[in-house]
C-alpha cells in the first residue's frame, strides 16, 4: 500500500534556507538535511550552498555512491507539489528615500547622457574626417 505524502511548494522550501533549519529538493522530493550537516562527508558548506532549492544537478555532479542514495531516505520529507512555481514570486517594494530620489532622477534625466555621448560621436567623426 503506497504511502502519502507531504506535498511542499517551492516557496515552503525556499524558506528553509539555513545551517538550523535545512531543506534540499532531489528529483522532486524534499529532504530535511538539517541533522545530517555535521556528517556529510564532503562538508556542511556543499550542503547549505544548496539549501532551500532544487538541488538534483549538484547531487548528480557529484557523483554520489549506491550507499549514499539509500541514506537519503532516512531525511525524506514529502514530495515538491508540482503545481507550486518554479520560482518564488519576488515582493516588490516601493524604494524609499535617497533609492527614491535616484530613481526619479534618473527618469528625469536620462536625456543628458544621452546628448553627451550623441555629441562625442559627432565630434569623433569630425576630428576623424578632418585627418
Amino acid at each position: 500500500m503506497p504511502s502519502i505524502s507531504a506535498l511542499y511548494s517551492i516557496e515552503e522550501v525556499s524558506q528553509h534556507s539555513s545551517n538550523d533549519d535545512c531543506w534540499i529538493i532531489i528529483d522532486g522530493k524534499v529532504y530535511d538535511l538539517t541533522s545530517y550537516l555535521d556528517e556529510h562527508p564532503g562538508g556542511d558548506d556543499v550542503i547549505v550552498a544548496a539549501t532551500g532549492r532544487d538541488a538534483t544537478d549538484d547531487f548528480e555532479d557529484a557523483g554520489h555512491s549506491k550507499d549514499a542514495r539509500e541514506l537519503m531516505e532516512k531525511f525524506y520529507i514529502g514530495e515538491l507539489d508540482p503545481s507550486s512555481s518554479a520560482i518564488p514570486e519576488l515582493e516588490a517594494k516601493e524604494p524609499d528615500g535617497y533609492a527614491a530620489r535616484v530613481q526619479t532622477l534618473t527618469k528625469q534625466y536620462w536625456g543628458i547622457p544621452i546628448a553627451v555621448l550623441g555629441i562625442s560621436v559627432v565630434l569623433g567623426w569630425l576630428y576623424l574626417l578632418k585627418k
